[in-house]
């Protein structure tokens, strides 16, 4: 590689996720009640020179959930301070995080459902009254010290807002749940990804991958750089439908965005003796964790009406038989299987 190649590879345009997502609210995409009620949030509180309360993002992943706390941040003239619930095992973990903050600042607790109950709890002075108590000396003689915090603002993101105590719920003034976005939603994110990796996106080719994109942003962009690298392969400056075709084709992705552990989800639960099966079987069998089937796979096939919870456990809806029985071959099933399931 010659110096001026390597300079080039070193100065071309950065894709990352951090640079493909949107700079303000205004260009924000989608979830729009959510964006409006966090606009007016934010101005109410810049009129009272007040730091915003604190804000409870949940969702699936890859709908925006980080994304909007960066904006928030941004939009409030904040400093962003980030962390994860697994990452602070100790209540001492999250004293320093919080002594360090200004006014104003935003504290932002990814997976926040994580957090042990003991830095849970240490969260309740801080977020209510914005004092810690910081523990002096130990054994007999120990004791703690209330010491004042700035006023901040925590935001925090969860997958499973479920798993969240009552107490630490209500101590959130702002409560906002993303859904999945429409096919035209993500369409418009896709153009704004294409144009950011500098790759031509035809608009048919991007109606099929908003198809397959599982309601998801996240998922779009991902599906959309393997199409670049076909594209380039190829050496066209445009992604069109005949990339796509072929990229979903080694990718394995049907038109209803299902891969291959969705199809597998679907044959177990179509060879089911009683006809369905708790998440524990499902994770057992296919060799994923229950969070995984709960979170990634399961809410596609619900949003699709291919499959329903119920008290026994998850089962094919009438749609998700007939769509086993018309893809039989895809879910392996051996010749004359679907039409001995369609007699019976």
């Amino acid at each position: 590689m010659t110096s001026e190649s390597r300079f080039a590879v070193l100065n071309r345009p950065d894709d990352s996720e951090l640079e493909l997502r949107p700079r303000s609210l205004d260009e924000f995409v989608g979830q729009t009640r959510v964006v409006e009620n966090l606009r007016i949030a934010l101005s109410a509180a810049h009129m009272r020179e007040e730091p915003l309360d604190h804000v409870l993002l949940s969702g699936l992943p890859g709908l925006g959930k980080t994304t909007l706390c960066s904006l928030i941040a941004r939009e409030a003239g904040a400093h962003l301070h980030a962390s994860s619930g697994p990452a602070l095992a100790r209540a001492a973990d999250l004293a320093g995080i919080l002594t360090s903050l200004e006014r104003g600042d935003v504290l932002f607790l990814d997976e926040i459902h994580r957090l042990p109950v003991a830095v849970e709890e240490y969260l309740y002075g801080a977020m209510e009254d914005f004092v810690i108590d910081v523990p002096i000396d130990q054994g007999l003689g120990a004791r703690t010290v209330r010491l004042p915090i700035q006023p901040f603002t925590l935001v925090g993101a969860t997958t499973r807002e479920g798993r969240l105590t009552g107490a630490f719920r209500g101590r959130f003034g702002i409560h906002e749940k993303l859904e999945a976005y429409s096919i035209a939603e993500i369409e418009r994110i896709l153009a704004r990804t294409s144009t950011v990796l500098r790759i031509g996106l035809a608009p048919d080719a991007a109606a099929t991958v908003a198809r397959r994109a599982r309601g998801t942003p996240r998922v779009a962009n991902r599906l959309l750089r393997r199409l670049r690298d076909l594209a380039q392969v190829r050496g066209k400056p445009t992604i069109d439908a005949a990339i796509a075709a072929e990229s979903f084709e080694r990718l394995g992705i049907d038109d209803l965005g299902l891969e291959e552990t969705d199809r597998r989800i679907l044959g177990l639960l179509h060879r089911a003796l009683h006809g369905s099966l708790g998440v524990k079987t499902l994770a057992a069998n296919l060799g994923e964790a229950e969070d995984t089937i709960e979170e990634v796979y399961e809410p596609h096939l619900l949003r699709l009406e291919l499959i329903r919870k119920t008290p026994r456990g998850r089962e094919l809806s009438e749609s998700g038989r007939r769509w086993c029985l018309a893809n039989a071959k895809a879910l392996g099933d051996p010749p004359g299987r679907a039409a001995a399931v369609q007699g019976s």
